[in-house]
């Protein structure tokens, strides 16, 4: 039984054929796929699955507190299991390549920065959007000048 399956399985969500191909895929996945990818994925293992199964698998897992939804602004939703260890992450703007980090400086900054507001900071999601170095710069957001 894969990771996601089990908390699918601890959280007494029903677990039927098509739903454990979606979360063994999602389980093996060490990216972060759009639901498209993932019926892609799915499909090849059982090519009964439709895309609303898909949709309707990963609502209901995001919903159940198991998968997280980034929107990169590229589009589309992805989707990628929740963990108990924060990171954030560096997109390429020009693959669509999405990078975990993890940075005590950033961390510790952003802190900082709320408690100089008055604020406790209890949450945060950080998003890079770059480009490889010495890559080309033209595929930066379009309309944007530097």
């Amino acid at each position: 039984m894969d990771r996601i399956e089990k908390l699918c399985i601890d959280k007494g969500l029903r677990m039927t054929g098509q739903r454990r191909v979606i979360a063994r895929v999602l389980s093996e996945s060490h990216d972060h796929p759009d639901a498209e990818e993932l019926h892609r994925r799915a499909v090849a293992i059982d090519p009964h699955i439709s895309i609303a199964t898909v949709y309707r698998t990963v609502r209901l897992l995001e919903e159940a507190g198991i998968l997280e939804r980034h929107d990169f602004r590229d589009g589309r939703s992805r989707f990628e299991e929740l963990s108990d260890e924060h990171h954030d992450h560096l997109i390429d703007v020009q693959s669509g390549k999405v990078i975990e980090f993890h940075n005590d400086q950033i961390e510790e900054l952003q802190r900082q920065v709320a408690e100089k507001l008055g604020y406790k900071l209890v949450d945060h999601r950080l998003e890079l959007y770059a480009v490889p170095l010495g890559g080309s710069e033209k595929d930066d957001k379009p309309g944007r000048k530097k």
